[in-house]
């Protein structure tokens, strides 16, 4: 009986050994897993912070303007007829006055100065920029400012496609900071892209986020559309400007939004920097893009 007994408390002694142990082996296990998850998460970080420091140099910021002609109605209480609703058209003034018209009716039309940001990227060290066709495709000049504080009046456009949305635009100067290329054909869904831009004037904006689809058409976005989508942050100024990767290469050309706001909802089109550099040479060369047609 005592050996029965002797045999029990000493089973009953490994038995709470063992669990004591493993215990503590699932404690230290658990810690492990811990420490290894926010070393993972550090390192990531680290990625995304030496890829954007990277990159920055050779992201600019873009300001163009634009004169226009309005005419004294559109000018409103500026300076015009103040006719908001346009009700009082020069058919039925003159019902009333004739010839002689208002003063404010009179007028020649004015000169309006409209400007707007956007972005661009260094591609070569003699200062040629690819940016987007509706920021610097239609305007009068183009001010271009490095992340040096270095500014650049009257940049020369080079080319646009407004069918693709590109844009060459140059600086003069030489050794400026260049973006490397990627192979926008080697990117995979669920892959991590971070853009660099200068959302409503805020420069050096960088967002994150990852690659949701490839080859995005059907947007009415450019005659010619083939765009990765992410869910990284674009807004009103971001236009133009790089989509990378965790190498800090080019991937895209942040292009547009889908919103029913007005503002970002998580929906973001990039131009593939493929598409982009075959359109770029052309531009370079030609000024524009030439494209066969059937028929």
């Amino acid at each position: 009986m005592k050996g029965n007994r002797r045999i029990k408390g000493n089973m009953l002694k490994s038995i709470v050994i063992m669990t004591i142990s493993l215990g503590l082996v699932l404690s230290l296990a658990g810690s492990v897993v811990a420490q290894s998850g926010t070393q993972s998460a550090k390192e990531l970080s680290s990625a995304f912070s030496t890829a954007a420091k990277a990159a920055m140099p050779a992201v600019v910021s873009i300001k163009v303007e634009k004169a226009v002609q309005v005419s004294p109605m559109e000018f409103g209480s500026a300076g015009g007829f103040n006719d908001p609703y346009g009700l009082f058209d020069d058919d039925l003034l003159r019902r009333f006055f004739g010839d002689k018209l208002p003063p404010q009716q009179q007028q020649s039309p004015r000169k309006h100065l409209e400007q707007s940001l956007g972005s661009g990227f260094i591609i070569s060290k003699d200062g040629y920029i690819i940016t987007n066709n509706h920021v610097v495709g239609d305007v009068d000049t183009i001010t271009v400012e490095l992340k040096d504080g270095r500014k650049f009046e009257n940049a020369k456009l080079i080319g646009t496609d407004p069918d693709s949305e590109v844009a060459l635009i140059k600086i003069d100067g030489g050794d400026f900071p260049v973006l490397p290329m990627g192979n926008s054909e080697k990117i995979e869904i669920g892959d991590w892209v971070i853009a660099i831009g200068n959302p409503f004037g805020l420069n050096e904006t960088v967002t994150v986020g990852v690659i949701s689809a490839v080859g995005r058409s059907n947007v009415h976005i450019a005659a010619y559309e083939d765009f990765i989508q992410t869910d990284a942050a674009i807004n009103p100024g971001n236009s133009g400007g790089p989509l990378i990767n965790l190498d800090g290469q080019v991937i895209g050309i942040n292009t547009a939004i889908f919103s029913q706001s007005g503002g970002y909802m998580g929906i973001s089109f990039a131009i593939p920097i493929n598409m982009a550099r075959a359109i770029e040479e052309q531009l370079k060369k030609q000024g524009r893009v030439v494209r066969g047609y059937l028929g």
